[in-house]
């Protein structure tokens, strides 16, 4: 399915409503940096370099399977520590969904920006960060991504370009909408990926952020992650409008559904989108995939039927895109094994190293709760008075 979009007149960007008054200034013409026509089928390339340096043809698919099966190793290894015990907090996974996480990352310029919400390892190892980061930052230890203190729900490293990991549900929309907003005014280049689940749509914060985006011509692309399930509800029983991205046109706001079980179809999907994007127009592009397991690891997920599972795992995108290589000639038997065990050896290698790096001292605790200091910020521990008690006169004496 191609971008549909509902007809509208040319539109002005404007500037943001001050506390007094709003001061037009001049529209500015976005340019691509890699302008792809939306209608073309010739297969675009990518200049992402955290996808294997994937190139025009075959070599894209196989890298792209070799990122699948890494994630897909990552999270069955943070799986099992957290049922170690090693991993505190939630941990959600990206488990069905590694076919929609490798197409949209690829679509990205190492400069462009990504906000994820808390089900976010798959891209963070996409986006280039190392895994044995990822990993520690599950296990809480200092040489996590983000220094131990966000756990699974909080990654961030700014030299990737990917600021969070949210653990509130849409708490990344206005935030990323707002980034956007400041590439506007730079007049630069990049643009803005924001992903969240299917059960985003239903708060206020989505469509005040799409508003506000169509509005302003905002170099931004809305990303929703429809696996069918918001935590144990369906699409159907919570949204009146279960195909998510038709809520784009309530604010005349290109959109696309694409299938997510196939990672070329997001990945050309995507591009159109960021191409869009980066030329000023936002878009909102809906991910049709499947969660291979429950909300989170503790979640054994019994609302689903044996009939659902067993559809589930015959769409599992790792095996069917497997074959679809291997009917195309490009995969056998040998090189799927060799990828499958240097993704095992690498998930093996970034838990040992998780499990090596240290904890956090807890002199370091409140560190990063502001970025700049501020005036008789409170530093006390749990347990600690607020001020030091007086001190108890000894008996006897008329103190």
């Amino acid at each position: 399915m191609k971008i549909t979009s509902t007809p509208q007149g040319e539109r002005k960007r404007s500037s943001p409503m001050t506390a007094h008054t709003r001061m037009p200034r001049k529209p500015t013409v976005r340019k691509p940096t890699n302008p792809v026509d939306p209608t073309a089928a010739s297969t675009p390339t990518s200049s992402n370099p955290h996808v294997g340096h994937p190139t025009p043809g075959d070599d894209r698919l196989i890298e792209f399977y070799r990122g699948m099966m890494l994630i897909r190793r990552f999270e069955e290894r943070a799986a099992r520590a957290y049922t170690q015990a090693l991993v505190g907090g939630y941990c959600h996974l990206n488990l069905g969904e590694e076919a929609a996480v490798v197409g949209l990352m690829a679509a990205l310029q190492p400069t462009d920006y990504l906000f994820t919400n808390y089900r976010e390892h798959g891209y963070a190892i996409t986006r280039g960060i190392d895994p044995n980061r990822v990993m520690a930052e599950l296990f809480g230890r200092a040489d996590g991504v983000s220094k131990g203190w966000g756990g699974s729900m909080h990654m961030f490293d700014m030299e990737k370009r990917m600021l969070g990991g949210y653990g509130i549900v849409g708490g990344q929309l206005p935030l990323a909408t707002g980034a956007a907003l400041a590439i506007d005014y730079r007049d630069g280049e990049e643009i803005v990926l924001c992903t969240m689940g299917d059960g985003t749509t239903n708060i206020g914060a989505f469509h005040e952020s799409l508003n506000i985006a169509a509005l302003w011509n905002l170099p931004i692309v809305y990303v929703v992650i429809n696996n069918l399930l918001g935590m144990a509800t369906t699409v159907d029983r919570a949204s009146a409008e279960p195909e998510l991205y038709k809520r784009a046109s309530a604010y005349r706001m290109d959109s696309e559904r694409v299938d997510g079980l196939d990672p070329l179809a997001v990945f050309e999907a995507a591009e159109r989108a960021v191409a869009s994007a980066r030329a000023g127009k936002p878009v909102l592009l809906e991910v049709m995939t499947e969660r291979l397991r429950g909300h989170s690891v503790v979640d054994p997920a019994k609302y689903r039927t044996a009939e659902e599972l067993i559809l589930v795992k015959e769409r599992d995108p790792l095996p069917t895109f497997a074959a679809r290589l291997i009917a195309d000639g490009l995969l056998d038997d040998e090189t799927m094994t060799a990828i499958d065990e240097q993704a095992t050896a690498r998930a093996s290698e970034a838990t040992a190293f998780a499990e090596n790096s240290p904890f956090p001292d807890v002199s370091t605790l409140f560190d990063y709760t502001y970025a700049t200091p501020v005036p008789n910020d409170s530093r006390r521990l749990p347990g600690e008075p607020l001020y030091e008690p007086a001190p108890i006169p000894e008996r006897g004496t008329n103190q």
